[in-house]
């Protein structure tokens, strides 16, 4: 990592001739709770060894330049001036967290920004609030005010819903800036209060990429949104006052099932049923219960496969050979979903035989190369050492 910060800075200084600090924002992978966060619910994510680093110093005047070093391309804005709407483009992320931050209150001060990042794009591993968090953590740096860690993942939240238009719920952006390494978070994203959950050390997270890429803003992610809101909206007819299917019991949504048409009752049984395993998966944790915990990532598995129809072929086969794997206790799609990356829970000296199995598996299935990485949790954002 340090030489990656230290190439940042003669790249920024190469661009903007100062020396710039570099925040590091992790992407994360969600052991546990798909959909459930923008549902009020619990969500068990870790921050990874991937992440955006952001170098930035500030400038005398109220202007924001950016350079990405993935994408070889500049912007520029006037904060006091900017633009009315998204350009569609990867600096959409970068203008609605600076917007979002001034909304909420904290003048900044114009900024010079380098960026680069090795979270992989579209794979379901929160590129998108490791270079928001990133980003706020730089621009909040530059302008010398204080990183209030859940404050600002609510800020980087609505940078993503209000400017980018992506309905996401909070847990990206809180995990990336609250992560803690050799745990994953518990995290109730109504109240926002989280608990630390042990990753035992000889257990690692196999991340697993289909290189099935997604676009989450193309509609379908907000299109499963829509379909919980509405599931909250008939079963409110019936059951005490609720206010997401947070509130709504596994026995409960039973009881109502011929009041919701097919497609909304199948939604809602994903998002029910997956709090319930979130909440076992930690407990499972918690007791050393390895075979537990991968059960329910199995379950969760099916339930996004058959409810809430968010797997695809390619995901689903990498699944299954991680699970004929001796050593892996569990694996499931993790993400948004439409594509992108498994996740398994697995001993550490079954890294390199299921990593075989996978990558020979899926090959001779479906003819792609599947990227896999053993991972261990990181910390959350931080400024590193140039």
């Amino acid at each position: 990592m340090s030489v990656q910060a230290r190439d940042l800075a003669v790249e920024f200084a190469y661009r903007f001739g100062r020396v710039p600090t570099v925040s590091r924002a992790p992407g994360r992978v969600n052991l546990i709770g798909e959909h459930t966060d923008y549902n009020d619910g619990f969500v068990m994510p870790a921050a990874l060894e991937f992440a955006t680093l952001t170098a930035a110093s500030p400038r005398p005047d109220r202007r924001l330049r950016v350079y990405s070093m993935i994408m070889d391309e500049t912007r520029e804005f006037d904060l006091d001036s900017p633009p009315a709407v998204a350009a569609g483009d990867w600096s959409d992320y970068i203008l609605g967290v600076a917007l979002m931050l001034e909304q909420s209150g904290r003048r900044l001060a114009g900024a010079d920004l380098v960026v680069w990042t090795d979270v992989p794009i579209g794979a379901g591993l929160s590129s998108s609030a490791a270079l928001e968090v990133s980003c706020a953590h730089a621009l909040i740096t530059a302008a010398r005010l204080p990183f209030e860690p859940i404050e600002i993942a609510k800020v980087c939240q609505r940078a993503e819903n209000d400017f980018v238009g992506m309905r996401c719920g909070v847990m990206d952006q809180y995990i990336s800036c609250r992560g803690v390494a050799g745990h994953a978070l518990l995290i109730d994203c109504r109240s926002l209060a989280s608990r630390n959950v042990a990753i035992a050390p000889n257990l690692r997270l196999l991340v697993a990429n289909s290189m099935v890429r997604h676009q989450h803003a193309g509609g379908e992610y907000n299109a499963r949104r829509e379909a919980c809101e509405e599931g909250v909206r008939l079963l409110s007819r019936t059951l005490r006052p609720i206010k997401a299917l947070r509130d709504v019991t596994p026995d409960q949504l039973e009881a109502s099932r011929r009041k919701l048409p097919d497609l909304i009752y199948r939604r809602c049984r994903h998002i029910v049923t997956e709090n319930t395993r979130v909440l076992e998966a930690e407990r499972a944790l918690d007791a050393g219960d390895f075979v537990a915990c991968g059960q329910a990532m199995n379950a969760s598995h099916v339930s996004m496969r058959d409810d809430f129809e968010i797997t695809c072929p390619e995901v689903d086969t990498l699944v299954g050979l991680a699970q004929t794997v001796e050593g892996v206790y569990g694996s499931r799609m993790t993400g948004g979903g439409f594509g992108g990356c498994t996740v398994s829970l697995i001993e550490a000296s079954a890294v390199e035989k299921a990593s075989r199995i996978m990558i020979d598996g899926y090959r001779i299935a479906t003819g792609l190369e599947a990227e896999i990485f053993a991972c261990a949790p990181s910390d959350g954002v931080r400024l590193i050492p140039v």
